[in-house]
């Protein structure tokens, strides 16, 4: 049987928005029919504003924190308890004040299990803020020079760039990649995502995939249910 694992922003919902109500349904009796994981950034409590109970306690694992806190029909089942240097949060809070981009909104530097998730403009900036810094960093290309630099600086760690204004931190090998240990060599793994790019954090997973796997870069939650309809129409 196939394994369906999914990013959420981008993939299953708008980035930082809750899931279409009628692909939510639908979703729902997916996962009731198939194995299906979830694998995000972001925490358990935002997952499950973002996707909703029902989903969450029909998929067979939920990994958060890119897999650093793992959930089972909404229950921890385990969590690292990795932390940043202080050195890394001197370099954070550098950009912060040298950053060319001088709009703060709060919550800039977010702290998860097993991970760090920074951002210039901040996690509490409204759905137009956001805009503008997404325009600022297609321009600049910011958050793929602040990644460059903290995995430059310190070898043990590894930074992603994800969803649409963050950056994923965490120890080197705790990125998506480190999912596939609890899956078999024989799985035939279908994995959808939005960041697939090298830099992206989906793309370390993503690069780890080999036929008959495969991954699906997509532009949008839309674009993820036409080709999960394509795949049960090809099955039947």
């Amino acid at each position: 049987m196939n394994k369906f694992i999914f990013d959420v922003d981008g993939t299953l919902t708008p980035s930082r928005q809750t899931m279409d109500k009628e692909f939510c349904k639908w979703f729902v009796e997916f996962c009731k029919s198939n194995d299906v994981y979830l694998v995000t950034g972001s925490d358990y409590a935002k997952t499950l504003e973002q996707v909703g109970e029902d989903v969450c306690m029909n998929v067979k694992r939920l990994y958060n924190c890119s897999g650093s806190d793992v959930y089972e029909k909404c229950i921890n089942v385990s969590t690292s308890e990795w932390a940043g240097p202080k050195e890394l949060y001197d370099l954070m809070n550098g950009w912060l004040q040298s950053s060319p981009f001088k709009l703060r909104t709060g919550n800039h530097i977010e702290e998860r299990p097993g991970m760090i998730n920074f951002s210039i403009v901040g996690r509490n900036a409204t759905t137009d803020e956001r805009k503008l810094y997404i325009k600022h960093d297609l321009e600049s290309r910011e958050r793929e020079s602040i990644a460059f630099q903290i995995n430059l600086e310190f070898p043990n760690i590894r930074a992603t760039v994800g969803g649409e204004t963050g950056i994923d931190i965490g120890q080197l090998n705790s990125d998506k990649g480190q999912i596939l240990a609890d899956f078999d060599a024989s799985d035939k793994i279908l994995f959808f995502g939005d960041r697939m790019e090298q830099g992206g954090n989906d793309y370390p997973l993503a690069n780890l995939l080999t036929h008959p796997s495969r991954s699906y870069n997509v532009k949008n939650w839309q674009d993820t249910w036409r080709l999960l309809n394509e795949n049960i129409a090809n099955r039947t």
